[in-house]
């Protein structure tokens, strides 16, 4: 017994004709009347009467109906629900991203992605640049979004954005500040600094234009925790230099005090990348798309300076 018989057997009841039934399923008489009696002789049952007011279910006939009715209704659920999950995107897409991205967008950005691709498995690594590169090198990767390095990569490369970094003081206890200070100035200022570690992407970013412009700056405190920076700003005298896209909307509410460097101005480029021989899922494109979609949000907001790609 196949599936298809059961379907012309229901039909053969349902119907009451052999003719109607025929034209329901849109086969020849002949298939069904042949399909019917393999039926029969398959379960040793007469399962239809042939009576001049057409086709009457026996007793076995009406039994084998009750039974089957609920089983093809199941089948016809259960090909619905596969049709619709046909057309439901499934899979997984790893990412990385800087902390100092993690922290100003992250939360919109999976927002906006799981109403995109809601069955979709996201994995999320927060690091340095140089661990993300080597994870997309490896695989352990899709894609990420990093501090663009200095040196030649063997990976993809897309300029997201470009971005000036700020000289930035809790809003109460910090120092108060002109409307921009020269670079050359920062030595001079009488303040206590805290950055993050040479580890640190942004660190290194800070000192290449220190050491270009002949400017020696010695932080108290090196942190590579950037919530924690903000926490020591936010309560104490110290400043830092960070990233606008980190810092913009704490200064927008009122918690953070920012300050624009000038002549030259400390500047960083984040790109994103992924490997040249692995092309990137649709997903994952969105998701890279979304990043830079809120980051341009980010450094716009109340007019702040930066450039997109």
């Amino acid at each position: 017994m196949d599936l298809r018989q059961i379907q012309y057997f229901i039909a053969l009841v349902e119907d009451g004709s052999m003719t109607r039934a025929a034209q329901r399923l849109n086969v020849v008489q002949p298939t069904l009347s042949m399909q019917l009696s393999k039926l029969e002789d398959e379960l040793g049952q007469v399962l239809f009467e042939r009576r001049k007011q057409g086709l009457q279910p026996t007793a076995a006939g009406r039994l084998m109906y009750r039974l089957f009715v609920p089983i093809l209704r199941q089948v016809d659920d259960a090909k619905a629900q596969l049709t619709q999950l046909s057309n439901v995107v499934t899979g997984q897409v790893s990412f990385g991203l800087l902390s100092s991205l993690a922290e100003s967008i992250l939360p919109e950005v999976l927002r906006r992605f799981h109403e995109i691709y809601p069955a979709i498995e996201v994995t999320i690594s927060v690091g340095y640049s140089t661990n993300l590169i080597d994870w997309v090198a490896s695989g352990h990767l899709d894609a990420a979004v990093i501090n663009k390095p200095r040196g030649k990569m063997s990976l993809a490369t897309e300029m997201v954005a470009e971005e000036d970094m700020l000289l930035v003081a809790g809003k109460d206890q910090g120092p108060r500040f002109p409307a921009g200070i020269k670079l050359s100035r920062l030595a001079e200022m009488d303040f206590s600094l805290i950055l993050p570690t040479r580890r640190h992407g942004l660190r290194g970013i800070i000192d290449a234009i220190l050491h270009q412009e002949g400017i020696v700056l010695v932080p108290k405190f090196e942190v590579d925790a950037l919530t924690a920076i903000f926490r020591v700003m936010e309560t104490s005298n110290f400043v830092s230099i960070l990233p606008r896209i980190l810092v913009q909307k704490a200064a927008m509410e009122g918690r953070l005090s920012i300050c624009p460097i000038l002549s030259p101005s400390i500047m960083r480029q984040v790109v994103r990348i992924h490997h040249p021989g692995k092309p990137l899922s649709a997903p994952a494109r969105v998701l890279l798309d979304l990043v830079n979609d809120e980051i341009r949000k980010v450094l716009t907001l109340d007019g702040a300076l930066g450039s997109l790609a």
